[in-house]
């Protein structure tokens, strides 16, 4: 298979997953009668677009390590994060709507109608799921040109990993105490260098991606596709990710003074 098709063949894979694993989840929502459910689809949706985008490669050129390699960082950030999110998205409200959500909506799905979820969550979601997806798409059916943009590519992937899941496991502990003892605000660990560890991780996992997969694409198509990891981080710093959950954060006492302390996004060490 030529690389014009190959790559358009791709694309068009990575929009029909997208549109399988949103519809599917649509249906789940009205099911469980939460949208918070999209939050585990959201990774899962990503690892079936690396896999299936990986076997159109596969068809157009033959084994090829380093789309395995791309598709191994996707499934492990992918599945971590679904894992990790399932209660929280389906259980742990007891059946309400994320706060998130439903400040999304202007109510509850029952109250709303899953025509408006769609519109207002599944829609967006989906289109952004694809549009960040689109360096793994083209990287997976291209060869490998510059290893060491892939190495760099796993380096800051991993410092993403790492942040994310490390950020997630304090915040869980943090959590877990009794309210009483606990401080308002969890300011310890990762959370006393940024206020979004978790999200900002998010963002450097993208960025890593992209850099394995432009490693295979050649500078042009690399430069083309940059702008799926900057929508990536806007969308975790300014729309649904840090700046949303920050409205309701913003309520709690020791906010200002830690938000005075800590930077919001990019983290840097801790200071009294």
């Amino acid at each position: 298979m030529d690389a014009a098709p190959a790559l358009t063949t791709s694309l068009l894979a990575a929009l029909a997953c997208v549109v399988v694993v949103m519809t599917a989840t649509a249906l789940r929502a009205r099911q469980l009668g939460v949208v918070a459910v999209v939050d585990v689809a959201w990774g899962l949706g990503f690892v079936i677009v690396a896999a299936v985008t990986a076997l159109v490669g596969l068809a157009a050129d033959g084994a090829d390590w380093h789309r395995w390699l791309v598709l191994a960082m996707v499934a492990a950030w992918g599945g971590r994060l679904a894992w990790h999110v399932r209660s929280r998205a389906v259980g742990q409200h007891g059946g309400k709507e994320d706060p998130r959500y439903e400040e999304m909506l202007g109510g509850s799905l029952q109250e709303v109608g899953l025509g408006t979820a769609v519109r207002r969550v599944f829609a967006v979601q989906g289109t952004a799921q694809w549009f960040v997806s689109v360096p793994v798409a083209v990287g997976a059916v291209l060869a490998l040109e510059h290893t060491w943009v892939l190495v760099l590519g796993v380096v800051v992937w991993a410092t993403g990993l790492v942040f994310e899941a490390v950020g997630d496991r304090q915040l869980a502990a943090y959590m877990s105490r009794p309210r009483d003892e606990r401080p308002p605000v969890m300011d310890q660990g990762l959370w006393g260098w940024t206020r979004h560890p978790n999200y900002f991780g998010d963002a450097c996992v993208w960025w890593g991606l992209w850099l394995a997969a432009a490693a295979s694409t050649g500078w042009v198509a690399g430069l083309a596709t940059v702008l799926c990891p900057v929508a990536m981080t806007l969308f975790l710093r300014n729309v649904t990710g840090a700046k949303l959950l920050e409205k309701r954060m913003s309520q709690r006492d020791g906010w200002d003074e830690y938000a005075a302390r800590v930077p919001m996004f990019f983290p840097r060490p801790p200071r009294s």
